[in-house]
């Protein structure tokens, strides 16, 4: 599948930013250089300047869980929109384009005004969005760009309403493409039964303003989530899709668009999008995982689809978090100079895994630690009896949910194997 158009000098001029004191981590020495010249310096993330904590995502597995994806999805048949609130990068988005990506998802409406700004051209915002002023200005970005395209979730007729007024008072020149979220009892947005998706989807045909491309929905929000309830969702989901072309509702519609994905259940939306029977338009299956870019050392360490399919590869975790001992004040306790102000926490603790010494620079695996709290600059790290740790050497920490890690800092140094820093990646949160 051909990558959607990216505005490429846009992205080139990121490294034109100077670097200063926003940017936790960098050199103080490089103060007042422009990225690209610090990238082109090539230092060291150990010996180069940099102060702890420092993040840092290696350029190895980044590039392999690209390539994965990329592959994965191409074998299953499935169109990809990988969700671009993990990251909130444009380099990044740019990568996961050029690996055929179909374009990029947003959640709120925020996100798109990042994305546009970056030139791109395919966006599934997967969300409700009844806010007048942002249906207002995703009217003029319509009009402003015959080659933009933006699907967006609508699950209830008063929303179609607010949608309709809003677009009509912007004078929208063309319609917005809506998808009928379907949810589950008990769970996240979406109309709850077909007779809801019905009446949402004949509220979207009385309007001038809206027409209806498909239908979507995120499985990962079902109450007591298993492999059995989300094939049992999805199966609803596409039904959705086939008595929707049943009755006329996509007449004129130059494709279908089924949807749906993240990064736990994608194995199963394959299996069930693989059954979708031949409809009146061809249907767009559209995958929409985002964590996969970086994958973790926690949460999706454990529940990836990889686990179950290994066959098909696996992930690697890409983002370490290096941090300092600054104190040792009693037996068994050690604190470093990292906490949730640079880690996340919201799924599980970051994890030691290596150790780098403060006085020779070797490097061991962080036996005997356990990170047991953070405070807002600080690690609490339990220490096994006659574990090896001193205040200066650093500790490398695998850190679990990608979508907390990114949003804590806005320049990322991408390193290759052994340290060296060969491009820093700006975030937009």
């Amino acid at each position: 599948m051909a990558a959607a158009p990216f505005a490429d000098d846009a992205v080139t001029r990121l490294a034109e930013e100077r670097v200063d004191h926003r940017f936790k981590g960098l050199p103080p020495d490089a103060e007042g250089l422009t990225v690209g010249a610090l990238a082109a310096e090539r230092r060291s993330l150990f010996t180069g300047g940099f102060t702890t904590p420092v993040l840092a995502l290696s350029d190895e597995a980044l590039t392999h869980n690209l390539s994965l994806m990329e592959h994965y999805s191409a074998q299953h048949g499935l169109a990809f929109a990988p969700h671009g609130k993990t990251s909130l990068a444009p380099q990044l988005l740019a990568r996961q384009l050029a690996h055929g990506a179909w374009g990029i998802t947003a959640a709120v409406p925020t996100q798109v005004r990042v994305y546009r700004a970056f030139g791109i051209r395919r966006i599934f915002l997967a969300n409700e969005v009844v806010d007048a002023p942002a249906l207002r200005w995703i009217a003029g970005e319509l009009a402003a760009d015959p080659d933009f395209r933006l699907i967006t979730y609508v699950d209830s007729v008063r929303g179609v309403e607010l949608m309709d007024a809003a677009l009509r008072e912007a004078a929208a020149g063309r319609p917005l493409d809506v998808v009928v979220e379907l949810g589950a009892e008990g769970g996240r947005t979406g109309a709850r039964t077909q007779a809801d998706c019905t009446a949402v989807a004949d509220a979207v045909a009385a309007t001038d303003t809206l027409r209806l491309v498909g239908v979507a929905g995120y499985e990962a929000e079902i109450p007591g989530v298993d492999g059995d309830l989300v094939r049992a969702w999805l199966r609803r989901l596409t039904a959705l899709a086939v008595a929707f072309d049943e009755a006329g509702r996509f007449e004129g519609v130059e494709e279908i668009v089924v949807s749906a994905g993240g990064s736990a259940w994608f194995d199963a939306v394959t299996d069930v999008f693989a059954d979708v029977p031949p409809l009146s338009a061809p249907v767009l299956k559209l995958l929409r995982s985002g964590a996969y870019v970086t994958h973790d050392d926690g949460a999706y360490r454990r529940k990836t689809p990889f686990n179950r399919l290994p066959e098909e590869g696996s992930l690697r975790p890409a983002f370490r978090l290096w941090a300092q001992v600054v104190s040792r004040p009693e037996p068994g306790r050690a604190y470093l100079n990292a906490g949730r102000r640079d880690a996340p926490y919201d799924l599980d603790l970051p994890e030691p895994q290596v150790v780098r010494s403060a006085r020779d620079g070797s490097v061991r695996p962080a036996e005997g630690m356990t990170v047991t709290a953070l405070a807002d600059q600080h690690a609490f790290v339990e220490l096994a009896d006659g574990t090896e740790l001193e205040v200066g050497d650093w500790v490398g920490l695998g850190l679990s949910h990608p979508c907390t890690v990114f949003d804590k800092w806005q320049l990322i140094p991408l390193t290759t194997a052994d340290g060296t820093v060969t491009e820093y990646i700006r975030t937009f949160f």
